[in-house]
């Protein structure tokens, strides 16, 4: 491309070359255009469960809006407590939304956040049920009433001077408002692209 200087049209399955080599990325599903953006936007902002489950991995949850405040809005979802949300579709109170939260977003630890920082997220409870190291950084599968919740925690210190997390612990997990995004359009069948934890793993499957 840098030789020759022209548009390369380039079709692949392999989403980490997708991702690294394309200005813009168009993903398709059954033979039609799900998205065209560029790929940061694709990650970041999926308009659609497809998008959102075949471009890295999510979280789903099911909700309806409570109310609105400026910019960002409140949701009900099962289970939880109030999770807050941007709103940059300008969603109104009472409409139904699926929303998506990347593994990477969410924070896990034994503790809360501090009170002065744990008003600024959505932070909810749940159990550890599979834990995978892998070296620069460790997922987590957790459950939360009905909810199967995937979460990475980055390896960015030495951790051998902290009390792991582990298999059976209870937990506290909580995400930026910013970090969920409302999706335009959802599909049951789409939560079955998602990463399952390994075999053996017994949890229901995700409320939708």
């Amino acid at each position: 491309h840098d030789q020759v200087g022209i548009t390369f049209v380039y079709v692949t399955h392999d989403q980490g070359e997708a991702m690294s080599l394309s200005d813009r990325i168009a993903v398709m599903n059954r033979g039609r255009i799900e998205q065209i953006d560029p790929p940061a936007k694709i990650y970041e902002a999926p308009r659609s469960s497809f998008v959102a489950a075949f471009i890295g991995d999510t979280n789903f949850f099911a909700g309806a809006v409570t109310g609105v405040n400026g910019d960002y809005c409140t949701l009900s979802v099962e289970g939880f407590t109030d999770i807050h949300c941007f709103n940059d579709k300008g969603i109104s109170a009472g409409s139904a939304v699926h929303l998506s939260v990347r593994p990477e977003k969410i924070r896990v630890a034994h503790a809360p956040p501090p009170p002065e920082k744990g008003a600024q997220f959505n932070v909810c409870r749940g159990k550890v049920t599979d834990v995978v190291y892998q070296g620069t950084y460790t997922k987590y599968w957790l459950l939360s009433g009905s909810h199967r919740v995937a979460a990475l925690k980055p390896h960015s210190r030495f951790l051998l001077d902290q009390a792991p997390i582990t298999w059976g612990d209870d937990i506290h997990f909580w995400w930026h408002p910013d970090d969920g995004y409302m999706l335009e359009q959802f599909s049951e069948a789409d939560a079955e692209l998602i990463q399952m934890p390994p075999a053996g793993y017994s949890a229901p499957k995700p409320t939708l």
